[in-house]
């Protein structure tokens, strides 16, 4: 019986799918609703309040993360590359 060593995974690094622009946006538009649902949470009066506001906070992160890194999964799942980041054929 043989052994073999197992191949490490690592990750690779993911391409930049996001334009500068839009980059920008995501962090803004991310650290807004972080803060927004983190202000609202504290003032949360049922349930149902926060569970919207934890939402809020987690799409918040979402765009803050994806605004940071330059890499949106989702995008490249559907192939969506912009036009300024595509390579000149």
């Amino acid at each position: 019986m043989t052994i073999r060593p197992t191949a490490v995974h690592t990750p690779r690094w993911r391409t930049i799918n996001i334009t500068p622009a839009e980059r920008i946006g995501r962090i803004a538009l991310g650290l807004a609703g972080i803060i927004v649902g983190l202000v609202l949470l504290t003032s949360a009066g049922s349930a149902l309040a926060v569970i919207l506001e934890v939402l809020l906070i987690a799409a918040g992160l979402d765009l803050l993360v994806t605004g940071a890194l330059g890499h949106c999964p989702l995008y490249a799942k559907l192939g969506h590359v912009p036009k300024s980041l595509r390579s000149p054929r």
